[in-house]
């Protein structure tokens, strides 16, 4: 077994050197990256491992998937900018020995758009939508330690362009046997365009290397999450221009020292999360980006761009999740899902 989680880590590890560095805006299918579950939203909107099941997780690290979500289906909706509706539905069947799979289905539809011609004269309507299948797969070994992959066939139509890839995730994920700790590392999106929008014009996919600690207190109810986003790159923090008016009144640009661009760099990467259970079955749940607030804040007014906010009821048989994530002033993002077990119906 240690063997085989040690190969896996080698090959985590020389997929992010030989990978090329894709964050926001430089590469296709970008839409693997959004939060598809509320809970995820809620704690920042990436969360690479918990320490209890989540079928969210899953879709971000495969290697959280195990036995104790057997049966387990999720239906999620978000309604994001722009009337742009995305969503997700999932479900999971354990196999003993053999390991734990998962199907799930995210799509997203970008709605309806003018079409017009170069002199603006309108001549109909288009529209856009994107599509993956999930198809999961994960083994636990000796009750702490899982790995998984995702293998994930994507479809992108774009008014009367379209679009064929494929890609897949590759995670390992730990949890003690108290159940209080643990932690999780997934290359994520590793894969390429079968078939471009245009010849010639093949892009890259947005590859992305993620890992993620949770601690939940054994006295307290509460659970904290760390995740550091993009470690691919050591390039992520975006500097806004500081200038400084010197003795003779030109105006001088900042620099910022090397610690203080080391620091920028190191929080960038950092998304933080914590969830407080008052009662039993009942979750409330907030997080910080800070690389979002840093990108999409307005100096005049920061307000709560970065924060997000949930709340989470485990019903007898079913399970209901709301999230908001505030990205802009121009308004937030509104996240639901419910959530079941089938056996409970047999």
């Amino acid at each position: 077994m240690r063997k085989r989680i040690v190969l896996l880590l080698l090959i985590l590890t020389t997929i992010s050197i030989v990978a090329n560095s894709q964050i926001g805006g430089r590469g296709a299918y970008t839409f693997l990256n959004l939060p598809f579950t509320p809970r995820s939203a809620a704690l920042g909107s990436k969360t690479v491992t918990l320490d209890e099941t989540d079928a969210g997780v899953v879709l971000t690290n495969p290697a959280h998937l195990n036995h104790e979500l057997h049966n387990h289906v999720e239906l999620s909706y978000v309604s994001y900018f722009a009337d742009i509706q995305y969503g997700l539905v999932s479900y999971f069947r354990d196999k003993g020995k053999i390991g734990t799979f998962g199907l799930a289905i995210q799509y997203v539809n970008y709605g309806n758009f003018i079409e017009a011609d170069a002199t603006g004269q309108i001549t109909g309507k288009f529209s856009g939508s994107d599509m993956a299948i999930n198809l999961i797969y994960a083994k636990t070994f000796d009750s702490l330690v899982t790995v998984g992959v995702n293998v994930k066939p994507i479809y992108s139509h774009l008014e009367v362009y379209k679009s064929f890839g494929v890609c897949a995730d590759i995670g390992i994920s730990f949890t003690s046997r108290e159940k209080l700790f643990s932690a999780g590392l997934v290359a994520r999106n590793i894969g390429t365009m079968l078939k471009s929008y245009t010849p010639h014009t093949r892009e890259n996919l947005p590859f992305e290397i993620m890992a993620s600690i949770s601690q939940k207190l054994q006295h307290a109810p509460f659970r904290f999450v760390g995740t550091f986003q993009q470690l691919q790159t050591a390039n992520l923090h975006y500097s806004r221009p500081e200038t400084s008016t010197s003795f003779f009144g030109d105006e001088v640009q900042i620099s910022p020292s090397t610690f203080g661009r080391v620091g920028n760099e190191i929080i960038s990467h950092l998304i933080l999360g914590v969830e407080f259970v008052p009662i039993k079955n009942f979750y409330l749940r907030g997080g910080y980006n800070f690389q979002r607030r840093n990108e999409l804040k307005i100096e005049e007014r920061t307000s709560f761009v970065g924060f997000s906010w949930g709340v989470g009821i485990k019903l007898k048989k079913v399970n209901i999740n709301y999230s908001r994530a505030t990205y802009h002033l121009a308004g937030a993002s509104n996240h639901f899902s419910v959530s079941t077990n089938l056996s409970n119906f047999l």
